[in-house]
């Protein structure tokens, strides 16, 4: 079995294969000083409750934006499982597409991943919207090479800007306001409104000002923790792909092997 280990900056995300399917996923705060040890102890009690064991893990792929964690997995993976790691982007695991960009080697992890699993899935021009810490844009043409795309701040650090400096503003959920009317009557609903509906807002105007660039009918995918709840409130995406850059670690593993 494979175990793909995705880290963003916020968490990583475990996931252990079996060919395509994933059989079992597990979530941790991201934190670069964790050592190997530290995630042994929490992701083999884990691996035991779903019924598995270390022996059964046989390949592990890591695709991270914290270069600072890539040391600790490699120690996990060397230390407990006696598996060398594949890197995503390194050696036997180079992202294997164009990378039509000023800086090829500045393309964080999670995007290649996109692009290589959205590209495999779904035919055409893509338009792949990944809500993390920040919530991402890119365009992928027909022949799957990566054109470039657009870097946003995430709702939620859009939120922490808004009440981290301000001095009688609450702490909200992200959610759909309680109305559909743009005229808030309280100062949380009003909070709402701004964040939820401008985030849409933003995201409408800037999938139609890419599409417009593109010049040809192209698929918009979306993947990460919000995506489904802005999909029921908006007609932007032809599809939401949780586990797009997991699977792209599977599909990157799987060409490795």
């Amino acid at each position: 079995m494979l175990l793909a280990a995705d880290v963003g900056n916020t968490n990583v995300v475990f996931a252990l294969y079996d060919g395509r399917e994933i059989k079992a996923r597990w979530r941790i705060a991201t934190d670069p000083r964790r050592t190997g040890d530290e995630y042994a102890v929490w992701l083999l009690q884990l691996l035991e409750i779903e019924g598995y064991s270390r022996d059964d893990v046989k390949q592990i792929i890591v695709g991270s934006v914290v270069p600072r964690a890539v040391h600790n997995l490699t120690v996990l993976a060397e230390k407990y499982f006696g598996v060398s790691p594949l890197i995503a982007g390194q050696g036997q695991a180079q992202w294997g597409i164009n990378i039509d960009v000023d800086l090829p080697s500045s393309l964080g992890a999670d995007r290649a991943l996109n692009a290589i699993a959205a590209h495999e899935r779904y035919e055409g021009d893509l338009i792949i919207v990944d809500f993390g810490t920040a919530t991402t844009f890119d365009a992928v043409d027909f022949n799957g090479a990566y054109k470039g795309g657009i870097i946003a701040p995430g709702i939620n650090l859009s939120l922490d800007a808004l009440v981290g400096n301000t001095a009688k503003l609450p702490r909200i959920a992200i959610e759909k306001p309680r109305s559909n009317s743009v005229i808030g009557t309280n100062t949380e609903d009003q909070m709402l409104i701004g964040v939820f509906w401008g985030y849409v807002a933003m995201m409408e105007g800037l999938i139609a000002r890419m599409k417009a660039e593109i010049g040809r009918p192209s698929k918009v995918v979306a993947t990460g923790g919000l995506a489904i709840l802005f999909d029921l409130h908006t007609d932007i995406f032809d599809a939401v792909d949780s586990d797009l850059t997991l699977d792209g670690l599977a599909i990157l593993a799987e060409r490795s092997a």
